[in-house]
């Protein structure tokens, strides 16, 4: 599989990551409920007691319906936190009461709720920045979920199920994965899920 270069990596996240921004709030609004949608019928969301999220920033797609009707469901839901190391993420129940501060990135993060180790959870919708059908994920830069999720690396198929959310254009034909990237099992988009395994 051809190398892209860092610098080539960095171009296609400003390319990807400008296309996200322009998007239009209906445009933004439409393609979180259609995501919603599609994971309230996709069986490993409807099965899943605990699933965790991310707090959509720069034009990602946003899981938040989907969280919502999920909580309302009776899920517990959770939101990354960086851990004290600075390096790994933790991840603290959300509740639409839950106490919010923003990180040093200024994302906002729940503040001493309960947390729940990664491998306790059951699907992760996974924030990015583009992938391709294998699962091989551009993230923004930081590491920080193939750190936390690292360990999936000597135990492929070990859970919990990573998803990654996407709008449809961050599907990109190929994305060569880097010898630390974590692969996503599946990847949802407003119009479907794509199974990478």
């Amino acid at each position: 599989m051809p190398d892209r270069s860092e610098s080539e990596r960095d171009e296609l996240r400003r390319r990807m990551r400008a296309r996200r921004a322009g998007l239009r709030p209906e445009q933004r609004s439409r393609a979180g409920a259609s995501l919603a949608e599609v994971l309230s019928e996709w069986p490993a969301f409807e099965r899943a007691r605990h699933v965790a999220g991310y707090h959509a920033m720069g034009g990602e797609i946003d899981p938040a319906p989907a969280l919502a009707s999920g909580a309302a469901a009776g899920k517990h839901v959770y939101l990354p936190v960086l851990s004290e190391s600075g390096r790994t993420l933790e991840f603290a129940l959300w509740t639409e009461k839950a106490p919010m501060r923003k990180n040093r990135f200024g994302i906002p993060e729940p503040q001493g709720q309960p947390t729940r180790e990664p491998r306790a959870l059951d699907l992760v919708l996974v924030p990015l920045v583009a992938c391709d059908r294998r699962g091989n994920r551009l993230g923004m830069g930081g590491g920080f979920y193939d750190a936390t999720f690292g360990y999936r690396r000597e135990r492929p198929g070990s859970g919990p199920v990573l998803a990654g959310a996407a709008h449809e254009f961050q599907v990109i034909d190929t994305q060569p994965p880097q010898p630390w990237d974590v692969p996503l099992d599946y990847i949802v988009t407003p119009s479907g899920i794509i199974d990478c395994r």
